[in-house]
């Protein structure tokens, strides 16, 4: 019996790193792990989504869509949504010839 290593299982399934098929699933894979810290911390802090909407100004509907990866986010109603939920926010952009850090 072959055996196969993680890597060459994710290159068959989901495509080979810097595919489109790889970028979009790591995308979707990173937007639902940030939507369900928000939901975590949010429940944590015993906040109800219309609560954490109105402290940062959205509808309660976005703040679902946020929890829940279902639409596009604006960064401004997401570093929004993370000051008011006291988290420290890094970002970090590498392209060729400059790095970038904020946070």
């Amino acid at each position: 019996m072959k055996t196969y290593t993680l890597d060459e299982v994710q290159d068959t399934l989901i495509g080979e790193i810097g595919s489109p098929e790889r970028d979009l699933f790591e995308y979707e894979l990173q937007m639902d792990l940030i939507g369900k810290a928000i939901k975590q911390t949010r429940q944590e802090r015993n906040l109800t989504q219309d609560e954490l909407g109105k402290l940062i100004g959205v509808q309660k509907a976005q703040v679902s869509q946020l929890e829940n990866k279902t639409s596009n986010v604006t960064m401004d109603i997401l570093l929004r949504a993370f000051t008011v939920l006291k988290a420290k926010v890094k970002l970090q952009v590498e392209l060729p010839n400059l790095n970038v850090s904020v946070g």
